[in-house]
């Protein structure tokens, strides 16, 4: 379809709705027909509220007879309640959250329809937070004289469209895009060629695009349905796997880093000095990267492992096979305090091989800063650890040959470049304690190597995880008393969130004074947060390390590598504040010595997605499983974060979460095609090379950086 087509040929688009379509990207017809449904409302599958049992997930459909705003509002004081009436029974939906949208959105009279997870009090069905989308609202019948309520009692599948807050008081509401996109089809038939090449299609056995796009729009059937569904999830995932094996391609056709010739002594020494028996997820690992390094095409892997697995030794052998061949080696890491206790334990282990270690922050003296500069720039400094202050202009290498970011989903994009861009194709090797769910890794980092280290070392014991109620905490401060008497030590960690830091600054100093002064007087208690200045909180850190505190009271400034084998008492306030990621690895602060440890999640309030969460981290230590069930309830986009979220919502129809057998196959097609193929410069691909270039392509940007 032409996509200059305009929307205001089509009756029902004025002037006004034009405008509004065109602030949530629709701006032509071909746009409109790439408005796909997000859900469907199927006569078969939608319940009567009279048959509802408890715990069972349901659509039901039907009118609002009453809604209640109750509680006095502020915080999670307030709730709003609609009841649906279908001629068989009543249901009350709930919302804690989002109560003055829905409070202004949701009246008596409104179709609507329920989907959610049922739950009885007494002898009423209820739903908390469901979806929910108004069905009906407007005085206009569809084309053929059905009016929307009609709709439902008949056979039929029924697209529900996305819509935003500005669509639905023009009257956009899904009723009425499904009005617009049937004139459209029927005033402007869809013409479309198919895009993938014969072979493919036939191969993989899917729907002709044409076909797809009809049933996605008007289904025939549920089985049609599903097969026009799968078409489109499967071309969106394949392309965005073509884009990673294009890539993949060029960087081994075009861009050679150098090679890694000899495993030397220091690499030897380094054996011969560990401690331990590494696992067999690490002795993986490290075979994976040294194939890479000594491959002489540029490296590019991410190394997922879970909290305590051992990852940075891992790198300290890429690092001194790194120093063997005479290259330097850049560890970047997102905090100054994690920068700092890698560069000591990487004196520790390193500097006695004859490696030289040097620390690179923003904060350090002018006069030593220059130095250090000096010394890297001559090649007098084997490796450097530093913040995001190791990027900036004015640090040289002699010759950088290994880059490797901590956390680096904790880094933007364009200051993982910037560091790259330090030495001429150094080779890359990125690290996160964030496990992320497989097919994630295929869908954001797809050209990447992926290491994973799932095992854990030998004598780690499991970190006992309980729910806390407030009201509680004067027998945990018993627990906590009776285990600093046996030497041990205890963090106790506030929240901190960008809204409102201040005020959670200013409230978790508060409460350390009080910790201090009121409920343990008699113990040695020290404070650390991201405002303090670099020289105090490394002191803090110290005190802590060294034993001479017995309880470290903090926001989650520790919550990513501090490392005090000591430590077996974890208490998080507020918990049902954090994420299942920042949960997990704040409790990976403890468990790694030899003493059991246990965590304490403090809650005031739970409902809704935070029980979900604190519930999930009771229940398991594997972090990996809580990856998969922070995706269930946050979604990818979410879970990923600010920064790299494009990436994943960028996907109109697909789902990285329940997709993940369409991704495997998607992947192998798109791979195979550029292992035949390049360039894509074969006849036969020509149409897929046309509709990457203009269509897929200019959706991706700084895609190219780790």
């Amino acid at each position: 379809m032409p996509p200059f087509l305009p929307l205001q040929g089509i009756k029902g688009v004025g002037p006004r709705r034009a405008a509004i379509l065109a602030e949530a990207g629709i701006r032509s017809v071909a746009d409109l027909y790439d408005c796909f449904p997000r859900r469907y409302l199927d006569r078969t599958t939608i319940k009567k509220i009279g048959a509802l049992r408890d715990g069972e997930t349901v659509t039901v459909v039907g009118s609002v007879t009453g809604t209640r705003l109750e509680g006095s509002g502020g915080r999670g004081g307030s709730r709003f309640k609609a009841q649906v009436s279908d001629g068989s029974g009543t249901l009350e939906l709930t919302w804690f959250r989002g109560v003055h949208y829905f409070s202004k959105t949701i009246h008596a009279g409104d179709l609507v329809a329920a989907h959610g997870r049922v739950t009885f009090f007494g002898r009423t069905p209820g739903m908390q937070h469901p979806d929910f989308d108004r069905l009906g609202g407007d005085e206009e019948a569809s084309d053929d004289g059905a009016r929307d309520d009609e709709l439902y009692k008949t056979g039929a599948i029924i697209p529900i469209y996305p819509t935003t807050e500005a669509m639905k008081q023009a009257g956009l509401n899904s009723a009425a895009m499904r009005r617009i996109v049937h004139r459209a089809f029927r005033e402007q038939p869809l013409r479309i060629t198919e895009y993938l090449s014969r072979e493919i299609v036939e191969s993989y056995d899917l729907m002709p695009i044409g076909e797809a796009y009809r049933q996605l729009h008007f289904p025939d059937s549920a089985e049609q349905l599903e097969r026009a569904r799968y078409r489109m999830k499967w071309s969106e995932l394949f392309f965005a796997q073509l884009f990673f094996a294009l890539r993949r391609a060029g960087e081994r056709r075009n861009i050679t880093s150098a090679r890694f010739e000899r495993s030397g002594e220091k690499t030897a020494g380094l054996h011969e000095r560990l401690p331990f028996t590494m696992t067999g997820a690490q002795k993986q690992a490290v075979r994976e990267i040294y194939h890479d390094l000594k491959s002489g095409r540029q490296m590019n892997r991410l190394l997922q492992g879970d909290v305590g697995s051992g990852k940075t030794l891992v790198a300290q052998f890429a690092m001194t096979l790194a120093v063997d061949n005479g290259l330097q080696a850049a560890f970047m890491a997102p905090t100054e305090i994690l920068a700092f206790q890698h560069y000591a334990g990487l004196r520790h282990t390193l500097e006695p091989l004859g490696i030289r270690v040097a620390l690179i922050t923003g904060r350090q003296k002018k006069k030593q800063r220059e130095e250090q500069l000096a010394r890297l720039e001559q090649g007098e400094i084997d490796i450097a650890v530093g913040t995001h202050a190791i990027i900036e202009a004015g640090v040289q290498f002699h010759r950088l040959g290994l880059v490797i970011i901590d956390e680096q989903h904790r880094f933007g994009v364009l200051q993982r470049k910037a560091l790259q861009e330090k030495s001429e194709n150094p080779h890359v090797l990125l690290m996160t304690a964030t496990p992320i769910p497989r097919t994630l890794t295929m869908g954001i980092y797809g050209d990447l190597d992926v290491s994973i280290i799932a095992e854990m070392p030998a004598g780690r014991k499991p970190i006992q995880t309980r729910l806390c109620r407030e009201d509680e905490k004067p027998e945990l401060y018993r627990l906590l008393r009776r285990q600093i008497a046996e030497g041990r030590q205890a963090y106790i960690v506030y929240p901190l969130v960008e809204e409102s830091e201040k005020m959670d600054l200013k409230a978790a100093t508060e409460s350390y004074e009080q910790l201090k002064l009121e409920v343990f007087p008699e113990l040695r208690l020290g404070l650390i947060h991201g405002q303090l200045p670099a020289a105090e909180k490394e002191a803090v850190m110290a005190e802590f390390r060294g034993g001479r505190l017995d309880i470290l009271v903090g926001t989650t400034v520790i919550e990513v590598g501090v490392d005090v084998p000591n430590a077996t008492i974890m208490v998080i306030e507020h918990a049902e504040r954090f994420g299942i990621s920042q949960l997990h690895q704040l409790r990976g602060r403890v468990g790694r010595g030899e003493h059991a440890s246990s965590c304490f999640l403090v809650y005031t309030k739970l409902a809704g997605d935070a029980k979900e969460r604190l519930q999930a981290i009771a229940s398991t230590g594997d972090g990996f499983r809580l990856s998969e069930i922070d995706l269930q309830i946050r979604g990818a986009g979410n879970l990923l974060g600010r920064e790299q979220s494009g990436a994943a919502s960028g996907l109109k129809i697909a789902d990285l979460l329940t997709d993940g057998e369409i991704m495997r196959s998607a992947r192998a097609a798109a791979f195979e095609l550029i292992r035949r193929d390049e360039t894509l410069t074969l006849a036969e691909n020509a149409r897929i090379r046309d509709y990457y270039e203009n269509y897929f392509r200019k959706r991706i940007s700084l895609a190219d950086v780790g």
